[in-house]
């Protein structure tokens, strides 16, 4: 299972990272290792390498067949669940390597930085770009999306990455964060919502 991540898919979190950042062109593309995955109810645990990490809440679906080249026409038919992960960033890291012209590896790849929640069928969604999502912290919501607002469509994406990676049964895509990023603290409690549908929910330690 490989896990690939689509960078800066949403206008306005481009601009409150960088106001001088534009639309990509082309899909901004990065993969976790396996050992990023963490499942909801389970702890994120601060890690000691840096002094920011921030949530980037996302919509995630999980590949359920064999495709290589796959045309855009047929994406619909290589995934079969949507959730919403947290595709957490050591932001002050992050922020170094990008100053030395550096991949993101360290501060996107290490050891549960992928939250996954519970996977929610395709049939079960109306449809995957018009869904509502949210992130609350200790109650109060920090952070919505609209998949509607993405740069490129979850479709366009598989289509893309298909061009370079072979998909496979239970591989995940992380399709992109809205604007809303922030940090977490030891002791908050996340939770994750489709519409009004929690499905993920974990503490800060």
């Amino acid at each position: 299972m490989k896990i690939i991540a689509v960078g800066m898919n949403y206008a306005a979190h481009n601009k409150e990272l960088n106001p001088s950042l534009l639309k990509p062109r082309e899909p901004v593309i990065f993969t976790k290792p396996d050992s990023a995955v963490q499942s909801s109810g389970r702890p994120f645990f601060i890690p000691d390498f840096a002094r920011q990490f921030d949530y980037e809440t996302e919509i995630v679906v999980r590949i359920c067949r064999l495709g290589k080249h796959i045309d855009q026409r047929f994406a619909h038919r290589y995934y079969d669940a949507a959730t919403v992960g947290i595709d957490f960033t050591a932001r002050d890291l992050q922020t170094k390597l990008r100053e030395q012209g550096l991949p993101w590896d360290l501060c996107k790849g290490f050891d549960n930085s992928a939250m996954i929640g519970q996977f929610v069928s395709i049939n079960e969604i109306p449809s995957i770009q018009d869904l509502h999502f949210h992130l609350d912290i200790d109650g109060k919501t920090v952070q919505t999306g609209w998949t509607g607002d993405m740069i490129f469509t979850i479709d366009s994406i598989i289509a893309y990455v298909s061009r370079f990676f072979t998909l496979k049964m239970g591989d995940l895509i992380f399709t992109g964060t809205p604007a809303g990023v922030g940090p977490v603290a030891e002791g908050m409690l996340l939770q994750g919502y489709i519409e009004d549908r929690r499905v993920l929910e974990f503490k800060v330690k």
